[in-house]
């Protein structure tokens, strides 16, 4: 059967517009990149963009359900519902937006190159590197690019002479320059340090170049006699002495875990991130630091996102709802038990944590459960933020009402979660966009201090 005519983009557009769009590229998109952010199609600036009918029909299966990638599917299939208004999917259709591009859905196979054959496989991933293969050979004058954050699928594009790309909006450039939170400041005057002692307070030229200082930003001085802990004020403007406070039993071991721990209960910031390795005491710190505030707040939540073994549904575990989740958040009830263990069985605060658990005063719950709600006068702990999107964490902070303050913690290098890495999870997001406003506070834990044992296995393995 004779091979059907190359297509031309836009065939209803005038001539200058089709010379000029030949210069563009067009991204083919996977359904990773939608369900990881539903408004992908819209970040390819005046490119043009083409969605396999493949990735339509694993969208169909995302779009029921209350996980997130569930309400991405569904995002997207309005929105493409919305832009094709007037137009059938196998047009050009323009993109809504100055300056955008045009999309249309690929339709079935129709190259010499045959990735199911080639990789002996009918599956999902090679249709739709056929779809791409498929433009590719439509549009010879055009770069066609495939865009996926599956890593196997970019090799296998890449095996088939298709040039493959991870999705890059909302991707942290360089991971290794994310802000500590902290500077160590060496040979500073014994005598500076003494007056901070005395007064609380220093003016910021005293420590560091004005120009240089960081809002919420925390420092250690050190000089040949003292040395003290201290961060910038953005209220008042001077760099101020920070105390080794204790909150709810629980006593900060380090410098790190001070400043973690002032950040924490600081009233005038109203969000805190807290990276770092597994006993590094993150969680430990937001619980301890959420129980000694707790008339300050309706409520304590304390959540994490599910992350199911071998990125399998939690349906095929045993048991009621209750009996799936109790494995995900147990970490976090081994938290509250160290905490309430700080005291004997009959003391008033071992009691109260068990009070406030039985009242819903505090809340342990997986995150897809409060998802939607609004967050008012609520003290919100998210765990394991890594595992999150950007698009999540934005979620979660702007459903923030009055008198809410929200904690995220974790470790940026220890993803579970499919089609993120330490470069493009909401944690490392949150860190590198959020920088030097008075409302937020971050602290990088650096020194394990679950074990010695624990501190062996994160330093040599």
């Amino acid at each position: 059967m004779p091979r059907a005519k190359k297509e031309t983009a836009t065939p209803a557009a005038p001539t200058k517009a089709n010379k000029s769009r030949r210069t563009k590229k067009i991204f083919i998109l996977d359904t990773s990149v939608i369900i990881y952010a539903h408004d992908a199609i819209m970040n390819f600036e005046e490119h043009d963009v083409g969605i396999p009918i493949t990735v339509l029909e694993e969208l169909d299966q995302f779009k029921k359900g209350g996980d997130t990638r569930n309400f991405e599917a569904r995002e997207f299939i309005r929105l493409l519902d919305k832009l094709s208004a007037e137009h059938t999917l196998q047009d050009w259709i323009p993109l809504d937006g100055k300056g955008k591009g045009f999309f249309k859905v690929i339709m079935n196979h129709d190259s010499p190159i045959d990735a199911e054959k080639i990789f002996d496989e009918k599956k999902p991933d090679h249709k739709i590197l056929n779809a791409a293969l498929t433009v590719k050979e439509a549009y010879p004058n055009r770069k066609v690019i495939m865009v996926t954050k599956d890593i196997n699928l970019r090799l296998k594009a890449k095996s088939l002479n298709l040039i493959a790309e991870d999705y890059e909006t909302g991707k942290v450039k360089h991971i290794a320059e994310l802000k500590s939170g902290k500077t160590v400041i060496d040979r500073v005057s014994s005598t500076k340090i003494s007056d901070l002692y005395r007064d609380n307070a220093v003016e910021v030229e005293e420590i560091v170049n004005p120009v240089q200082v960081e809002i919420n930003h925390y420092y250690i001085l050190k000089s040949s006699k003292n040395s003290a802990l201290c961060y910038y004020n953005a209220i008042t403007q001077k760099i101020e002495k920070v105390d080794k406070k204790q909150a709810y039993g629980i006593r900060p071991k380090n410098a790190e875990q001070t400043f973690a721990l002032h950040a924490i209960m600081n009233p005038d910031v109203r969000l805190v991130s807290i990276q770092g390795v597994a006993g590094t005491g993150k969680t430990l710190l937001a619980l301890a630091g959420a129980l000694e505030q707790r008339k300050e707040y309706k409520q304590i939540y304390l959540a994490r996102p599910i992350v199911p073994l071998s990125n399998k549904d939690i349906g095929f575990l045993p048991g009621d709802i209750k009996s799936k989740l109790n494995p995900y958040m147990e970490p976090l009830w081994d938290n509250l038990k160290f905490i309430q263990n700080q005291f004997h069985d009959s003391d008033k605060d071992h009691m109260r944590i068990t009070e406030m658990i039985n009242l819903e005063k505090l809340v342990i719950t997986p995150l897809a459960y409060i998802r939607g709600r609004s967050l008012s006068n609520i003290f919100f702990i998210v765990d394991e933020a890594q595992n999150l999107t950007p698009h999540e964490v934005k979620t979660i902070i702007t459903r923030a009402g009055e008198n809410t303050k929200i904690i995220f913690t974790g470790d940026v290098y220890q993803i579970d979660t499919p089609y993120l890495d330490s470069q493009s999870n909401g944690l490392s997001y949150l860190i590198d966009r959020i920088k030097s406003h008075p409302l937020y506070a971050h602290i990088t834990l650096e020194k394990g201090e679950r074990s010695e044992l624990a501190n062996l296995a994160n330093e040599l393995l």
